[in-house]
């Protein structure tokens, strides 16, 4: 899949070192279950990757720039129920890539997957809600806030607030 300037690249196995680059990075998997510390560590998220397309619940790309083919970051959708034509979706950026609009360039590209290669009728998205960040951008691609989860996980045992957003394939600006 291509953007204007970005193409979107299955992940494979051989993409551990960028994903470890960013999974890494405790500025970007603050509000993630996620955290590797080591490269070997990493070989975790790149099972969850392959058992995702394995077993038909989801898919992730890694993103590209067009200009010099560098790795920005990941999206993707886990959770694929084909019954109740839903996915939830995901994304994470390197540092570097943080407030350049590459959200609103490939969102529609997911969306698009999502809604037409995947026959979706539902895309969800589950923020932590302190992260206001993701919230207000979730929000500029229309996705609607439909509530908050409370004390629906907890993470360093402490009770964590979950807002869920989603945005419906009758939503969907082509």
């Amino acid at each position: 899949m291509e953007t204007d300037h970005y193409t979107l690249k299955e992940i494979e196995a051989s993409d551990i070192n960028d994903i470890h680059r960013g999974l890494s990075n405790r500025e970007i998997t603050k509000y993630y279950d996620v955290h590797f510390s080591t490269l070997e560590e990493t070989n975790e998220q790149m099972e969850w990757y392959r058992n995702l397309k394995k077993d038909g619940t989801g898919i992730w790309w890694g993103i590209y720039d067009k200009i010099g083919n560098q790795f920005c970051g990941a999206c993707g959708f886990n959770n694929l129920e084909r019954q109740h034509k839903k996915a939830e979706i995901g994304l994470w950026l390197l540092k570097e890539n943080w407030g350049k609009g590459i959200l609103k360039m490939v969102m529609p590209k997911l969306f698009e997957y999502g809604f037409i290669n995947l026959d979706l009728n539902r895309i969800e998205g589950y923020v932590l809600s302190d992260n206001i960040k993701c919230k207000n951008a979730l929000e500029k691609i229309d996705f609607t806030y439909e509530g908050t989860m409370r004390a629906y996980e907890i993470k360093n045992g402490e009770k964590i607030n979950v807002d869920i957003y989603s945005i419906l394939k009758s939503e969907w600006k082509k």
